[in-house]
Order: C-alpha cells, then structure tokens, then sequence
C-alpha cells in the first residue's frame, strides 16, 4: 500500500473538533432550560436536534482533514 494513501493520525485540532459536540450535549447543566423556545420546543430539546447535524459537520470536517484525497475511504 502506498504511504501517500494511509490516513494520517490525529492531532490537537481533531482531537478537539471531536470533542465539541460530544461537550456540547453531555454538560447538560449547560442547557438545561425551557426557555428560548423553538416553535413551542424547548431549548433542551432542540438544542440535542441542532447538534445531530452539527456533529455530522464536524465529523466530515475531520474526515477531510486526516483522510488523503484518493485513498478509496
């Protein structure tokens, strides 16, 4: 296998890419609120909705960032 194509480890900055979302719902302290209101939802709910994409996000970014161009993953 050519070296060019192996995924390269992770940094400090993907390590905390990673980290934020998995922050941003586990400290529920954070966001344990009704209000502001989204449509009559509650911000501890929607918050938890919004990071479901956000982590995607996140992920794809990393993903980018440490899989080469071309290696076929």
């Amino acid at each position: 296998m050519d070296s060019n194509l192996t995924p390269r480890k992770l940094g400090l900055l993907q390590v905390i890419l990673l980290a934020i979302p998995c922050i941003a719902v586990l400290v529920v302290p954070w966001f344990n609120r009704l209000e502001p209101s989204l449509f009559g939802i509650p911000f501890f709910y929607w918050w938890q909705l919004v990071w479901v994409p956000l982590s995607g996000v996140f992920i794809a970014i990393v993903y980018k960032m440490v899989v080469p161009s071309g290696s076929g993953d």
